[in-house]
This record gives structure tokens, C-alpha cells and sequence, in this order.
């Protein structure tokens, strides 16, 4: 009888994404050194992670296998894969099964998108959420008829063209519900690539260098023949132009003022105590006027347990009045105090971020790139 020897495997994004989204068990031993590691790392229902870094491995992987499982998936994490590669060989010469790396290392989980489909429009139209899971964001596509507009869209634009080519659709819209400050924003280049329209609050866009389309609320945008229309909301708090979104008079998409478990912070921008006032009102004055049923569809997430069925982000409105711990603050001045203080840090590079997109600076894809490693931490109680 011959034995087969087990091989080092490798594990894409997608891959990776899909084990999350069925929470099926996960070991992870992520060798990044212990400050990026407590930054930002993978994290799932079912996810067990160790942090050994790689410099304590170098010389070999005996002293730690009493802390890695046997007979489960076991998946090594780096920030580009080199080191992950190393160490997982090891894992494999020293006997272990069933061992992954991490393809493309967190530098790549950090750019997946995978898109879900959210539901059906009522012309036959079809609305899918991108989520970009090693961040935190969402991004949002209307389609219409042979037509997509696509919401808050990430600096990933290939993923969204090669979408809308497969389901042979035309982009016709790319809108930004804000001016954003963890992520650099897709929407005008590939707008401009594409002929699309670009559309962002104009509040907002004081200090762009670029043309641009004025989102207002008695400007609604269509999409394909059949006028899927996606009513804009002035809602600030987040930004002093924050815009939300209803689309076909069922879904709700509130940009960065709520989210599933929490609410927008209102200080990226450095105006928290001029901004207070505004989400605060957005939230339990122009929001509570909405309908219960509307799905809020928010641009974020903070934790997986905010990851629904099949990974989709989503929650009713009228749910959200009654459990997201933002919407429960009765007291005005407790309120203040809880969105301008205590606040979690900043994300990474965010004044280079805002500075980006408002064309004022134009980083290269790499660093890009580094700017935009690590979490989100666009909510208030994202800690």
C-alpha cells in the first residue's frame, strides 16, 4: 500500500470568503508580526486564529504544533503569501493534512469583492451588494433592463466591469453617497473609463478638482427603460453631504450614517461637534419618517456577526429602531457625548484618502494600496 503525501494547497479569496459566509470551521495561524495582526485580521463564526510570527518560525514549526488542530482545515496568513508559503511547507513535512495559504496573502483579501445578489427589482430589474470582506465595505449595483448604476464604488473596478460584462449590462451610473475617508473611491475613474455619470453631494464636493453630476433630493436617477428610480435623501452626519438612497421603493441604502449594529461617526473630517446635531436628526428625526419595511443596505460593516445569510448585509428598518444600540440614545446630550468621545481610532491614512478623492493627489495603485490596508472604523462602536 503507498501513501499519498499531503500537499501544501493554496487558498484563493474567494474560496476563503465562501468558508465565512457558510461559517464552516477555520483554523488560521496568521504569521504577520503581533502590531498587524491586532490592527486587522480575518475573523468568522467559526473561525479559530493563533498569531505566531514568522520570525519565531523560522528555524522550524515543532514548538508550535501542539497549538494548531489536527484533522480540520488549517489555513496560514501573511501579508503577500512568501511567508505563508514557508510555513505552511513546514506544517506539511512535519505530517499535517488539510493545510491551506492564504493566496495573495492579506494584501489580496483586503481587494475581494464578491457579489450577492440582495433581491429582485419590480420591473425585472436585480440589485446586488459587493462585499468587500477583508474591509468592511459595501458597494451596491442597480440593474435595469440592459442598464447598472453602481453605488459607492470601490477603487476595485475591474470586478464590477467584468460583472456588468457577464450579465451583459452597461454601466450607465457610478453615484457616491459621500465623500469618503477609508476607502478610495472608484466611481469617477470609472465613470470616465466608461462614459458613466458621476454623482456626488454636492456639499461634499467644495473642494474637488473634477466635474461631477449634483446628487439633490428633486433629482432621482433612472435606470434602464423601465425608470428603476433611485430617490436620493439628504442625510448628513457622516459628511454635511451624505445622501441615502431608496431604491424602488424598497430598499434602503444609508451610505455611512447606519449601519446594522451601529451608526455613522461623524469626525473624519474633523467637524464632530459641528456634525452631531445633523446625525442626530438624520437618524431619529428624517429616518424615523421612512417606512418600517425599507431593507437598509448600509456601506459598511464593522463585525462579521453583521454578515446575514448567504454573507449578505442587510436588516429591516424597523428593526433597527428597535435593536441597533445607535437608535436607543434618548438623551440628546448623552447622545453627543457617545458619537465625539470615546470614538475608536481613525481608519489608516484617512486625511490621504479624502485628499484622493477629491483629485487632489494621485497616489500610484501600490500605494493606494497601502493606504487602504486595515479595517474600516467608519461606525461609532466599532472597537
Amino acid at each position: 500500500m503507498t501513501t499519498q503525501t499531503a500537499a501544501l494547497q493554496a487558498m484563493t479569496p474567494h474560496e476563503l470568503t465562501q468558508i465565512l459566509f457558510q461559517k464552516q470551521p477555520l483554523f488560521i495561524l496568521d504569521v504577520r508580526n503581533e502590531g498587524d495582526f491586532n490592527d486587522w485580521k480575518i475573523e468568522g463564526h467559526n473561525v479559530q486564529i493563533v498569531n505566531i510570527p514568522y520570525f519565531d518560525l523560522m528555524e522550524g514549526v515543532d514548538a508550535v504544533l501542539d497549538k494548531i488542530p489536527e484533522g480540520q482545515k488549517v489555513l496560514v496568513v501573511c501579508a503577500k503569501e512568501g511567508s505563508s508559503i514557508f510555513v505552511g511547507e513546514q506544517l506539511v513535512e512535519a505530517g499535517r493534512s488539510g493545510v491551506y495559504y492564504l493566496q495573495g496573502g492579506m494584501k489580496a483579501w483586503s481587494e475581494h469583492l464578491e457579489p450577492i445578489k440582495v433581491g429582485n427589482l419590480r420591473d425585472g430589474g436585480e440589485l446586488y451588494q459587493f462585499v468587500r470582506i477583508g474591509k468592511g465595505c459595501l458597494s451596491y449595483m442597480v440593474v435595469s433592463n440592459g442598464e447598472a448604476a453602481i453605488v459607492d464604488t470601490l477603487r476595485m473596478t475591474d470586478a464590477y466591469t467584468e460583472f456588468a460584462n457577464k450579465h451583459h449590462v452597461k454601466i450607465t451610473h457610478t453615484i457616491d453617497t459621500h465623500l469618503h475617508a477609508d476607502h478610495i473611491s472608484g466611481g469617477k475613474r470609472l465613470a470616465d473609463q466608461l462614459g458613466a455619470t458621476y454623482w456626488l453631494p454636492e456639499k461634499d464636493a467644495t473642494e474637488v478638482t473634477f466635474s461631477y453630476e449634483k446628487l439633490e433630493e428633486s433629482r432621482d436617477i433612472h435606470v434602464g427603460n423601465s425608470k428603476i428610480t433611485i430617490q436620493p435623501i439628504h442625510s448628513p452626519g457622516h459628511t454635511i453631504g451624505s445622501t441615502s438612497f431608496i431604491v424602488d421603493d424598497t430598499y434602503f441604502l444609508t451610505g455611512d450614517i447606519l449601519f446594522v449594529e451601529s451608526i455613522g461617526r461623524p469626525d473624519l473630517a474633523g467637524l464632530a461637534e459641528d456634525w452631531v446635531g445633523d446625525l442626530r436628526n438624520t437618524l431619529y428625526n428624517r429616518y424615523r419618517e421612512l417606512s418600517d419595511d425599507l431593507i437598509v443596505l448600509p456601506a459598511h460593516f464593522g463585525k462579521y456577526t453583521e454578515l446575514g445569510e448567504g454573507g449578505k448585509v442587510s436588516a429591516r428598518l424597523g428593526d433597527l429602531f428597535a435593536n441597533n444600540p445607535g437608535l436607543q440614545i434618548k438623551d440628546e446630550g448623552e447622545f453627543r457625548k457617545i458619537v465625539t468621545q470615546n470614538l475608536p481610532p481613525q481608519p489608516n491614512a484617512y486625511q490621504e484618502i479624502r485628499q484622493t478623492n477629491m483629485g487632489k493627489i494621485t497616489p500610484s495603485d501600490e500605494e493606494q494600496r497601502e493606504m487602504e490596508i486595515g479595517p474600516n472604523r467608519c461606525a461609532v462602536h466599532d472597537k
